[in-house]
């Protein structure tokens, strides 16, 4: 049952669309607010998002943002909005939205674009379970990083340390970002625990030759050669 959440300040609109997508066997999570749809998207296990552009608290655009840059995502996100001008649409497109619904719409078709674009996500997902780079091969299903064919044995904070750097490799981040992203806190005072986790990952690396892939970028962090 795919979980779709669904961020609308009209109420009206928005009991339409969770009435019509519940009884098309989809679980709906409401939120009246860019501020509560960002609360909800937080807990997590939603499969799409479909998003009004003018909500009050955060808007459609920083919603979106947020979704495509702090947390990295690539959920599904189908936004609704009344304006109809051609730049409007490639603006959110380039943003990061995956569809473009123009009010008044047709349930119908809002329904048949939400089975595309949960389609073409469980596809994504399918084929990424593995990330290739260079010689190494990370696979998210089974945590584990091989190397040429032979596993390195990595801790679990290892692995997703290696994991975030492949996933964008040409992106440099910083001791915080990492941390913030691996240990799902926030890091509030600078120490040694992702130089540490570099260097132990770099060590066991080293048998195979790919300890270099790992660059240090001196006063920012790390990314990948």
């Amino acid at each position: 049952m795919p979980h779709i959440l669904i961020i609308e300040d009209d109420t009206d609109i928005n009991n339409a669309v969770a009435e019509y997508l519940s009884a098309r066997g989809c679980r709906c999570t409401q939120a009246f607010s860019g501020t509560e749809g960002r609360l909800y998207w937080k807990q997590g296990g939603v499969d799409l998002i479909i998003a009004d552009l003018m909500l009050p608290g955060l808007t459609g655009q920083q919603l979106l943002a947020g979704i495509r840059g702090e947390d990295r995502s690539s959920v599904p996100v189908i936004v609704l909005s009344a304006r109809t001008a051609l730049q409007d649409k490639v603006e959110l497109l380039e943003l990061g939205a995956d569809d473009y619904l123009t009010k008044p719409f047709s349930l119908q078709e809002l329904w048949l674009r939400v089975g595309v674009q949960l389609r073409h996500a469980g596809a994504a997902a399918a084929q990424t379970s593995v990330i290739q780079y260079k010689d190494w091969s990370i696979d998210s299903e089974t945590r584990t990083l091989t190397v040429k064919g032979t596993p390195v044995a990595l801790t679990l904070h290892e692995y997703e340390i290696v994991a975030l750097l492949a996933a964008r490799p040409k992106k440099v981040f910083t001791r915080q970002e990492i941390y913030e992203s691996v240990w799902q806190e926030q890091a509030f005072v600078e120490d040694k625990t992702i130089n540490v986790h570099i260097s132990n990952i770099r060590a066991k690396l080293r048998p195979t030759g790919t300890d270099d892939y790992i660059k240090t970028v001196w006063g920012i962090g790390f990314r990948l050669e």
